[in-house]
């Protein structure tokens, strides 16, 4: 399964990169998500509930900031279970200044995402668009909070 999107910021891309590095505001952000803590540089333990058709399970994993190249790009790596099943991905999120001008930020996510067990046998169709409506939920609240950190 495929994910992409591009979503900009009226907020500087510094100020964009450092809460795509911030354990708490990603947490708040992610839908579903309970919890987000260190276990190592750029490493996290993540507990997250999701819901697919009539099928919903806890997760628990681990997510990967790595090969950082600051304030422009870094591939995130997440790999989960639950009794549901499973959940793998990685993506290549990209920050450049927006062609809107100074002072606003593009974010470009590009990746790939595997999800097994029931969860995918029960919801195979839905998984797609259930992904991509998390992933754009997860930027329209880190928007919000950019944007309020600009006022």
């Amino acid at each position: 399964m495929q994910l992409t999107g591009t979503y900009t910021f009226n907020a500087p891309v510094d100020r964009v990169w450092a809460m795509l590095n911030d354990p708490e505001v990603i947490a708040a952000c992610l839908p579903g998500c309970e919890k987000l803590e260190p276990i190592g540089d750029d490493r996290y333990r993540a507990s997250l509930s999701m819901a697919v058709a009539a099928i919903s399970g806890q997760y628990s994993g681990t997510v990967a900031l790595l090969d950082k190249q600051p304030p422009h790009r870094y591939r995130l790596v997440v790999d989960g279970s639950g009794k549901a099943g499973f959940v793998k991905g990685e993506a290549t999120i990209a920050l450049a200044e927006s062609a809107s001008g100074p002072g606003t930020t593009s974010v470009t996510v590009s990746g790939d995402g595997q999800v097994g067990g029931l969860m995918a046998r029960v919801g195979q169709r839905l998984l797609g668009s259930v992904s991509q409506m998390m992933l754009d939920r997860f930027f329209a609240a880190l928007r919000e909070k950019a944007e309020a950190r600009s006022a």
